[in-house]
């Protein structure tokens, strides 16, 4: 079963775990660190069946309900568990691959500790144009002006992906501002995705300084 089959049939009732300050996208991975005990429940319980659950982010006003259900936004990014391990006191330390987006059906009745919705799994459309290009173009020169260590995890994914991969890989790499994030997450059309992810790499390089060319002077 392919991970995008796991998700979709995970959809039926996904696990998502809130996280305001983190925004994950499809094709990227992120580290987390659980240690809530609804939390440390949803992991044990995912690790036990389908390793599935999403990624949220909550509507404005959350800082104050946060201990109960406030409300979640309507896109979230559903994903696999691919490492974990559990650490002092039942806390875990895993690693969650973005899979797909995912649209926000319904919330589940509140039988777990943690919270489960009713989603629809939404893959993208194959898109192939000039957009692509453009951007795997302007990676190659960020590419240029940054630490090597920095580009040398991004230029391979950016040199073999396309369409909505690409745009997502970018994303995740360049974009730092959650909200921003939400709203690329949130962008289905992958024409406008890459132009938007473009939009934001080429505001970056705008604030970089060029390429000193290096050896001696003449």
């Amino acid at each position: 079963m392919t991970a995008q089959e796991r998700v979709e049939r995970a959809a039926s009732a996904l696990k998502v775990f809130p996280l305001p300050s983190a925004v994950l996208f499809p094709h990227t991975v992120i580290p987390l660190h659980i240690f809530e005990p609804r939390y440390r429940d949803m992991v044990r319980d995912a690790l036990a069946t389908d390793r599935v659950l999403a990624l949220g982010q909550l509507e404005a006003g959350w800082e104050g309900s946060y201990e109960g259900r406030p409300t979640l936004q309507p896109m979230l990014c559903a994903g696999v568990i691919v490492w974990d391990e559990q650490v002092e006191d039942g806390r875990y330390n895993i690693l969650l691959q973005g899979v797909s987006r995912v649209r926000l059906v319904e919330e589940l009745p509140a039988d777990k500790l943690y919270r489960q919705v009713r989603a629809q799994a939404l893959p993208d459309l194959p898109y192939s144009g000039p957009e692509e290009e453009q951007l795997r173009q302007a990676v190659f020169e960020l590419a240029g002006r940054v630490p090597p260590s920095f580009a040398e995890n991004l230029l391979p994914v950016a040199a073999r992906a396309g369409g909505g991969m690409l745009a997502d890989v970018v994303a995740s790499a360049v974009v730092p501002d959650p909200e921003r994030r939400q709203e690329l997450l949130g962008e289905q059309d992958v024409r406008r995705r890459l132009e938007r992810v473009l939009e934001d790499l080429s505001d970056l390089l705008g604030q970089l300084q060029p390429v000193r060319p290096s050896g001696p002077m003449n």
